[in-house]
């Protein structure tokens, strides 16, 4: 008779609270950030925003995703490997565009000022 291997919950569980920890912590690096730049609207210190201190957290983000993405994936009967092979780079170019959408919002600060960043308007 064939038994079905035991789902990996703790391994799930333990993804979700590695990103969610992470994602904290980048929050408050990017809001402490944000605080300094606005008193002193330096370009230095948004330049020195993509350094160790926001990467870290953030990849820890990510990786926390990718966890949880396969666990979850293995909770619902797929294979280790289909599981990772999915959800590994499902959450790289998800990590990345994020990346990207953070690195031109900072340069739109830059260049503009928090008045650039108005959300309401299309134009």
């Amino acid at each position: 008779m064939y038994y079905f291997p035991e789902p990996p919950i703790f391994l799930m569980f333990a993804g979700l609270l590695a990103g969610i920890a992470s994602g904290i912590a980048f929050e408050a690096v990017l809001k402490e950030t944000m605080k300094k730049w606005s008193k002193n609207r330096s370009t230095e210190i948004l330049a020195n925003l993509k350094g160790a201190q926001l990467v870290t957290p953030f990849m820890g983000m990510v990786g926390g995703v990718a966890i949880f993405l396969s666990a979850g994936l293995e909770i619902f009967g797929f294979n280790q490997t289909l599981s990772l092979s999915f959800s590994i780079p499902l959450t790289i170019l998800t990590g990345w565009l994020v990346w990207t959408q953070l690195g031109k919002v900072l340069k739109q600060l830059e260049s503009g000022g928090s008045e650039s960043l108005d959300l309401d308007s299309w134009n």
